[in-house]
């Protein structure tokens, strides 16, 4: 049996072990705490002293099933590539970085995409974890590109206000320490987001968004919208057909789901799922103005991050989800 043959099936026999590259940041945090509750998963953790010594973290890659990266793109970049030099011992990969979420040879990491997702996630040796706004945004405009109610060409604007954990161990400084930080703000305003480009592709748009991101004066959640005109869709569809397709989409999933609008009364907060794995999706509209808005609530350091990670990590281990 090949080395990662020999892997793949001591992690469905129960003996699986992780090695999250990164673990001190505030994503390998929460992967590490996730898993520490798995007892079918064991995280093996590298010498603090030996975490930037190639040799000592290419020999820990060697020994386990898979490695999560919580590290910066060039340093995942560079991890992979470290990895790759391992030849049939190289393990699989889930990367919670920006760096590969489009690029070719790793599958997406959000099971939910489309049917045949999370087949593609379990056989996949590389997986991209999705970055957390793209998570909300692509929950709500895929199903509807698919069934052809939103034209890849239309022009999608996403509105989104994160939690200030999503920035990291600097933003959470700025907020909890140092008290420096403002109580809400815009950002991202020259049209550059890095989430830009994984949010277009698995979409199914070929015309590249509009993206607004915000983060609020609250530790985590999040809240992704996307205001649609009825009356510019094919068909002009009313807010009840959008909400059947999404429904059907997600029907028999165990993270997200479609809530009726009507239950919200008209607000919905960001935080309410916050120390989950779920998101919730809901399609708010006025029929006699024929305008809607689709919102995606989660937990940014849950669905949008390490929740993501750890799904992702069972897919490919053959583990129970």
């Amino acid at each position: 049996m090949a080395p990662v043959e020999t892997k793949v099936a001591a992690a469905k026999s129960g003996t699986a072990t992780v090695f999250i590259d990164g673990e001190a940041g505030t994503t390998g945090l929460e992967i590490r705490e996730r898993l520490a509750v798995a007892s079918d998963i064991t995280v093996r953790s590298i010498d603090p002293e030996k975490r930037k010594d190639p040799a000592a973290r290419a020999q820990l890659m060697r020994e386990v099933d898979l490695v999560v990266l919580c590290l910066p793109d060039d340093a995942a970049l560079e991890a992979v590539a470290l990895a790759d030099g391992l030849g049939s011992d190289a393990p699989r990969i889930v990367d919670a970085s920006t760096a590969h979420r489009v690029a070719d040879g790793w599958s997406y990491g959000f099971a939910e995409l489309n049917a045949a997702q999370a087949k593609s996630i379990r056989q996949a040796k590389r997986v991209a974890n999705p970055g957390c706004y793209p998570t909300g945004a692509i929950a709500l405009i895929r199903p509807l590109v698919d069934a052809g109610v939103i034209p890849t060409d239309y022009p999608i604007t996403v509105n989104a206000v994160s939690g200030y954990s999503g920035g990291g161990k600097s933003m959470i400084e700025a907020y909890e320490v140092k008290k420096t930080a403002p109580s809400f703000e815009l950002y991202g305003l020259g049209l550059e987001h890095k989430h830009v480009p994984e949010l277009q592709k698995y979409s199914g748009l070929s015309r590249r968004p509009i993206f607004v991101p915000s983060v609020g004066n609250f530790r985590q959640g999040m809240l992704v919208s996307v205001p649609l005109h009825l009356d510019t869709l094919p068909g002009k569809p009313s807010a009840g057909d959008l909400e059947a397709i999404l429904a059907r989409h997600y029907e028999g999933g165990k993270l997200v789901s479609v809530v009726d609008a009507s239950v919200f009364k008209g607000r919905i907060t960001a935080e309410d799922l916050n120390g989950t794995d779920k998101m919730q999706l809901a399609v708010f509209a006025h029929p006699g103005h024929r305008q809607a808005v689709l919102v995606a609530r989660l937990d940014n350091l849950g669905k949008g991050a390490s929740g993501a990670a750890v799904q992702n990590i069972r897919l490919m281990l053959g583990l129970d989800t």
